[in-house]
């Protein structure tokens, strides 16, 4: 009887692969970005490496550095370039997005995949019902080699959820929920199984950001099985018929995990760790200067609408003094909020959109905050310096509550 890990483990092996065993596997995707892929460049040299496994299976995304601001970055997206155009690679340049954004986007990513990216965030994918995982760039040049890659298959922590949500209470909430509940690394080297009554209550998008949120608890994997809202995300988006992989109703879990969804309420995480999460009343009045909605964690078109809501809810003017920076996840989600007027409103608020991708939450393009500011921001993570200024303060929240602070002025509850 086997996890969900297990499974797709197993049959990328090619062996009845067991929590605790060391298997190499087939890799469907691999993944890499302006950020990893120099260096994964020059292990695939090193290695003595020709041409990739299977070049429209290895995915290149210029999203860390997305427009570069010095010229060692550009120089990073011309060695990019460079390298695709040789072999043949699925280049995104900037502007595309996230490197697993593009991919859960794309149709290509299904259920019972292993997807490996040099990227932490890449366990997002997760939510199609598939194992993703981030590995290191060495790791990233091997698999374009041989299109295999070696992990110890994780022991799996079964999540139940059940209840349902109240108004203004966001998949962010149930993310930072979790976080704090299992702890910063409560999960190590394992992986995160989704259960329970709650789920079809969640979207495709609320997965993706619950999934994302799972590496702040150091989980190697963090997965969702397929229901409706698989299937709904993925019609007309499908490259290929998949098959849902589900876990076996006597597999072992390392342990059980539940939440209440009807019980609970926005969250809050204070500085400098993502898993210093508090309920948000607890942080009201807190004065903040700059609010970013966007990135991996909070960038998708349900995100944006979310914030948008509670912003012409309260009169759609953004309060003196704050500065509300607005980052799409990628090309397509910039396109549909173009498309439906989302960024056309926001900017007659008078919010910074800028170009699709990681946008300020690495501190290596876009907005960056100045000394004594303080951050509310729908990202991943609140370490020191994380957007590129120690002397800031990042506090995590949802859109909800990242648009109630900016009409504000402070950390304020969005119901």
């Amino acid at each position: 009887m086997k996890t969900i890990s297990e499974k797709i483990l197993s049959a990328k092996s090619g062996r009845d692969a067991r929590a605790g065993d060391i298997v190499v596997c087939r890799v469907d995707w691999v993944l890499a970005t302006d950020a990893s892929s120099p260096m994964a460049i020059d292990y695939f040299n090193r290695m003595g490496g020709e041409r990739l496994f299977d070049p429209s299976r290895v995915l290149l995304a210029m999203d860390h550095y997305s427009p570069p601001t010095i010229p060692r970055t550009a120089g990073f997206h011309d060695q990019m370039r460079t390298f695709a155009r040789g072999r043949g690679a699925d280049l995104h340049d900037v502007g595309d997005g996230i490197s697993f954004q593009i991919l859960s986007e794309s149709g290509a990513a299904l259920p019972g995949d292993l997807v490996i990216g040099a990227d932490s965030h890449t366990v997002t994918c997760g939510a199609l019902n598939l194992f993703a995982t981030g590995v290191g760039s060495s790791d990233v040049a091997a698999a374009m080699i041989t299109g295999r890659t070696w992990l110890k298959v994780p022991e799996s922590i079964k999540i139940v959820l059940t209840g349902t949500r109240r108004p203004r209470v966001s998949a962010k909430d149930v993310a930072l929920a979790l976080v704090a509940d299992i702890g910063a690394d409560g999960a190590s080297y394992q992986a995160l199984e989704f259960h329970g009554p709650a789920l079809p209550g969640l979207s495709l998008e609320d997965r993706l950001v619950i999934c994302n949120m799972a590496v702040e608890m150091d989980a190697k994997a963090s997965i969702f099985p397929v229901d409706g809202q698989t299937e709904a995300y993925l019609a007309g988006r499908a490259k290929r018929p998949f098959s849902p992989i589900e876990a076996d109703a006597s597999a072992a879990y390392s342990r059980d995990v539940a939440i209440d969804l009807s019980s609970l309420t926005p969250r809050i995480a204070l500085p400098h760790a993502p898993d210093n999460v508090v309920p948000i009343e607890r942080a009201v009045g807190t004065p903040i200067h700059m609010v970013f909605i966007g990135t991996c964690t909070g960038g998708r078109v349900p995100d944006i609408h979310e914030a948008i809501a509670v912003l012409e809810a309260g009169g759609g003017r953004i309060a003196p003094g704050v500065q509300l920076v607005v980052t799409p996840a990628s090309r397509e989600v910039q396109l549909r909020l173009l498309e439906d007027g989302s960024l056309r409103a926001l900017a007659a608020m008078g919010a910074v959109i800028t170009t699709p991708g990681c946008g300020a939450c690495c501190g290596t393009s876009g907005a960056i905050p100045a000394d004594g500011m303080n951050v509310l921001s729908t990202a991943n993570r609140n370490f020191k310096a994380r957007m590129g200024n120690a002397n800031a303060a990042i506090y995590l929240a949802s859109p909800a509550a990242c648009a109630a602070a900016a009409l504000t002025g402070r950390i304020t509850d969005p119901r």
